[in-house]
């Protein structure tokens, strides 16, 4: 079995504010490179493969307006219009040197369900509902969306097959990123020793606060996942609350205290699942940067509520190939 470890995630990273260099070192293994008037963030363990396209949108840039400012919103959100998150996605295609590799993107609905992807989609295709992208199809860009949720991308570097993965808690409880990798073996015969993986920008440890159900969620479902909390994780795993409620305290108005609450790192809990599943753990690249304390950088639905955009993780092989 895998050892548990733990992400740290840093609250302040490095402004993207007065950098000149078109690629700039961001944080350990991971690169922000301007393209476009935009920023996009890379892994270094994928950027090796020079037959694979990647990255990790971020917020500034872009047709859209959040607070006053243009932004990459990439997706079909109820306050922006459609026409400009499609000219955004196009940006952001260009951005990473695949403007002519068509997107294949979700509706995402917190699930475990794949969507294998074996042809570019049709114009009046409506997107398939799921919650992870697989091909071996070269020339087609996967792309799943975030905006605190872990987008994960894998690459089988022996068989030269993909797949982009959104993992919110009830995703990563699911284990839809094994899962994702379990379809790319049984379709594609991926080994988990070849497999490289990203582990991206995403809501920290710092600041991902969760209730007991959740605590108790995950202490039934994984050993190691003492690991993965910060606070009373014990306490509220084992259903031990204290009587919080007014009137089981016989507290007056005001002095009540809060209900419990732990922090939880989703990016370990990946990182350890996938290590678990037979991916060294030297393959399994992971980011840093936490959506909620980077406003300047990430969007954040946790921090700014439905009028956030979003984000994408967006992974493919080139063609020709």
């Amino acid at each position: 079995m895998a050892r548990a470890m733990k992400t740290r995630t840093a609250r302040r990273g490095v402004s993207p504010r007065g950098a000149s260099a078109s690629v700039r070192k961001e944080s350990h293994g991971w690169a922000v490179r301007r393209a476009g008037g935009l920023q996009i963030v890379e892994s270094r363990a994928l950027a090796k493969l020079g037959w694979l396209v990647h990255g990790f949108s971020t917020r500034p840039g872009g047709d859209s307006v959040v607070d006053g400012k243009p932004a990459l919103n990439l997706g079909f959100t109820d306050w922006d219009e459609r026409a400009r998150v499609e000219k955004n996605r196009a940006a952001f295609s260009a951005a990473l040197r695949a403007r002519e590799m068509p997107l294949v993107a979700l509706r995402q609905f917190h699930s475990d369900v794949i969507h294998l992807v074996s042809a570019p989609p049709t114009p009046a295709e409506e997107a398939p509902r799921a919650d992870a992208l697989a091909a071996r199809v070269p020339g087609l860009l996967l792309g799943v969306q975030t905006a605190d949720c872990v987008p994960i991308l894998l690459a089988d570097t022996r068989h030269r097959a993909v797949a982009a993965v959104h993992a919110g808690w009830r995703g990563t409880l699911a284990r839809i990123a094994v899962k994702a990798l379990g379809r790319m073996r049984m379709e594609f015969g991926t080994r988990p020793q070849d497999v490289v993986a990203a582990i991206g920008p995403a809501i920290g440890r710092c600041c991902y606060e969760v209730g007991s159900e959740v605590a108790q969620a995950f202490a039934m479902q994984f050993p190691a996942a003492a690991d993965w909390f910060d606070g009373p994780f014990e306490q509220l795993s084992h259903g031990e609350e204290p009587l919080w409620l007014p009137w089981l305290t016989m507290m007056p108005p005001g002095h009540v205290p809060p209900p419990p609450r732990v922090q939880l790192d989703l990016r370990a809990a990946n990182r350890w699942q996938l290590a678990d599943a037979g991916v060294p753990e030297s393959q399994i690249d992971v980011s840093d940067l936490c959506t909620a304390c980077r406003p300047d950088l990430l969007f954040s639905y946790r921090q700014e509520g439905a009028k956030t955009g979003r984000m994408m993780a967006a992974i493919g092989v080139r063609g020709g190939k």
